[in-house]
């Protein structure tokens, strides 16, 4: 284990811009012209604590550059809000997208910031109106109003679930659309995809999203992988992860180094599969509108919540 003194320097993660995007990503910065593959995903992809995440240990295994454009607490929306990431992924000979949770991104109950997607902003009328019991104004982050709410209103809650199950597969369908070229998505957790998720509970990450959810994306990417880590992995705990005393308690949820490595391995055997007969393909650039597809719909065309 790498435990990091708070007089000792932290991990370095080279943060970067790509034209004129708004966010920073994960370095060193690449260039985009040429062959690379683009990776589209959250705080693993971005690899927080991780010296070599999984994109840069794909890049030495397939030969090919792999850009991060992971992002610490990622949802959907941040992608879909930077048109200039879309065209960079669209132009890539793959793009891996991890699998996120459905509680970062802005639907019919509530907005999240456009860039920082774990930040709530503001509850909508009709989620007012549900849970008119609940004071929303001490929450800030997306992740705590849901617990509150959950533990506040158990019955009521699965109204918000569903809500948040449907607006991810419509946002994810949409996300597959602007990115034309080979797709795959990656499920990179400690656990399968659950078949049935709790009804007490958030559950686990990526929050919200099932199997069947999974599987009905399928026929829009040409692979889904599933990292089942092995014993070592799940056993490694911090081990070879960096950073400082007072971020252990966050380090000890995270995956490692040894989860990173097998990610890897059976990304860039995929990937060496799906782009092996496209060495010869002219690079595209495409452009879309700087916009989030609004799946909302006025309260009185839209099924009713529980009374």
């Amino acid at each position: 284990m790498t435990l990091q003194r708070n007089d000792q320097r932290v991990l370095d993660y080279a943060p970067c811009r790509y034209g004129k995007t708004r966010v920073d990503f994960r370095g060193p910065r690449k260039t985009l012209r040429g062959r690379y593959v683009a990776f589209l995903g959250g705080t693993e992809t971005y690899g927080k604590f991780i010296k070599t995440p999984y994109p840069q240990l794909v890049e030495r295994k397939i030969g090919l550059p792999c850009v991060n454009f992971g992002l610490m607490n990622a949802g959907l929306d941040v992608f879909l809000n930077e048109s200039e990431v879309l065209s960079f992924a669209a132009n890539a000979e793959a793009t891996v997208i991890q699998i996120l949770g459905a509680q970062n991104i802005s639907n019919r109950l509530y907005r999240v910031h456009p860039r920082r997607n774990d930040r709530f902003l503001q509850p909508s009328a009709l989620m007012q109106s549900i849970f008119h019991d609940v004071d929303f104004s001490e929450y800030n982050f997306t992740r705590h109003m849901l617990q509150g709410v959950s533990h506040q209103a158990v019955e009521r809650f699965s109204f918000v679930r569903e809500e948040l199950r449907s607006a991810w597969s419509a946002r994810m369908r949409s996300l597959l659309d602007h990115i034309p070229g080979q797709k795959v998505l990656l499920w990179f957790a400690d656990h399968p995809p659950p078949t049935r998720l709790p009804k007490r509970s958030l559950g686990r990450d990526p929050l919200f999203v099932d199997s069947g959810m999974i599987d009905a994306l399928r026929p829009f990417v040409s692979g889904v992988i599933q990292i089942r880590l092995s014993e070592q992995a799940r056993r490694a705990g911090t081990q070879g992860m960096v950073f400082r005393d007072l971020d252990r308690q966050v380090a000890e949820q995270m995956l490692g180094p040894q989860a990173h490595e097998e990610a890897a391995l059976k990304l860039s055997q995929h990937l060496e599969t799906i782009l092996s007969g496209s060495s010869n393909r002219e690079p595209r650039f495409v452009r879309r509108k700087n916009r989030v597809p609004n799946e909302r719909m006025p309260a009185h065309k839209t099924k009713k919540g529980p009374h």
